[in-house]
């Protein structure tokens, strides 16, 4: 099996009111995409996506139990999706390897996919997901549906 490959396929910005932010962004020109995804606002922004997801829900769903404190949490995290759930496996077992924090370790979720969460040296958020809805192109890229 060859390792997943590292692809900045997703970043997700923690917002204090979604439906403000997803006007902000439309009215900027991004384009919105996968509407029917309630509580999450998805964007095509060029070779990447640009999702908006309510700053304590992200914390939630990382598993961040204190997302005030400094340095714990800082409302944004950069996705890694994989084209299966081996491959967030293989992934995280490359993270934790050179020294990643897991943050919170792959698992089944709630929306269909398998994703879990770890964090750099810095404590920079990582999702590393497999969404079987939002496919990969041959190039890595997400296929948002309309």
């Amino acid at each position: 099996m060859n390792e997943p490959q590292p692809i900045l396929s997703l970043v997700t910005l923690g917002v204090t009111d979604l439906a403000k932010s997803t006007r902000f962004y439309e009215a900027l020109g991004f384009v919105r995409k996968a509407k029917d995804n309630d509580g999450v606002a998805f964007f095509q922004a060029g070779v990447c996506t640009l999702a908006l997801f309510p700053s304590a829900e992200l914390a939630k769903d990382a598993t961040i139990t204190s997302p005030d404190k400094p340095g714990n949490f800082r409302g944004v995290s950069l996705a890694w999706n994989c084209t299966s759930e081996a491959d967030v496996d293989a992934a995280f077992k490359r993270a934790k390897a050179v020294g990643a924090t897991i943050v919170k370790p792959p698992e089944k979720v709630f929306w269909g996919g398998y994703s879990g969460y770890f964090a750099d040296p810095d404590k920079h958020l990582w999702e590393v997901a497999h969404n079987p809805l939002f496919p990969l192109d041959d190039a890595g890229r997400l296929t948002l549906p309309d």
